[in-house]
């Protein structure tokens, strides 16, 4: 296979790789499982990375540890079908990697724990880490105001582009590029694609509609092929119609 033949698979994580979103899903740790609404609304006035770190302060300060953290990840499981996509996917022929608006802590762990960490050539999150008194610090990917479509702090779109363009660098292009995903921020990685890609928008989540929405009030229409679905194994089947030659045999 020649350096040109190469597939690149860019996914979302949270409802795409794993069936739970990883930020929701650490909030049963709080005092009752709840998150005093004040700090919710933060989600509104300043981003949803700046509501994150303060719910992992208010954790800090209700005595969650770093294992309990961990732990409540560890419980965290693929989405159906996930792990028989990346176990018939030849590697030699593929590059996968994650452009999430979690967080790296998340992640690296749920990827350690599943045994797949090693898979993936990128993971592009927002950085995160245990400080000395243990407290969960969270800081945005980077900083960002030309995207409109993206938050401040991560624009997956820019991420897909730099990738697929540091590559070419490194004497790879793909011949195909798909982007799997669910929410709204994933539209603008699924507008960077060509007509010869695939994007993969999750049945019964918000990207769905969001894509008709954005065409039909702002002209904003996707010139990649649209593969709704439900299962990795849908990806798996797509994949393997378009391009048999990176499906192990």
């Amino acid at each position: 296979m020649s350096a040109c033949d190469k597939v690149l698979l860019a996914f979302d994580f949270d409802h795409t790789i794993i069936e739970v979103n990883s930020d929701y899903h650490v909030r049963k740790l709080a005092p009752g499982g709840v998150i005093p609404h004040e700090i919710v609304a933060l989600h509104s006035d300043e981003g949803w990375t700046k509501c994150m770190a303060e719910i992992f302060r208010y954790l800090h300060e209700n005595s969650v540890k770093p294992k309990d953290i961990l732990d409540c990840m560890s419980e965290v499981e693929f989405t159906s079908g996930m792990v028989e996509l990346f176990e018939n996917l030849n590697m030699e022929k593929v590059d996968i990697i994650i452009i999430s608006d979690a967080n790296s802590v998340f992640i690296d762990h749920i990827l350690e724990t599943n045994g797949r960490k090693n898979l993936f050539h990128s993971v592009f999150t927002n950085p995160a880490f245990f400080d000395e008194n243990g407290r969960l610090s969270l800081e945005g990917y980077h900083v960002q105001d030309h995207c409109t479509l993206s938050t401040k702090n991560l624009c997956k779109g820019q991420i897909l582009e730099d990738f697929i363009t540091a590559r070419r660098l490194d004497g790879i292009k793909y011949s195909l590029v798909g982007y799997i995903g669910d929410g709204m921020n994933d539209f603008c990685p699924g507008l960077k694609l060509s007509e010869v890609d695939l994007f993969f928008p999750r049945q019964g989540f918000s990207l769905v509609k969001y894509i008709q929405k954005m065409e039909t009030e702002q002209g904003l229409k996707v010139r990649a092929e649209l593969c709704l679905w439900n299962t990795g194994l849908d990806i798996l089947e797509k994949i393997k119609e378009k391009r048999p030659d990176v499906i192990k045999s």
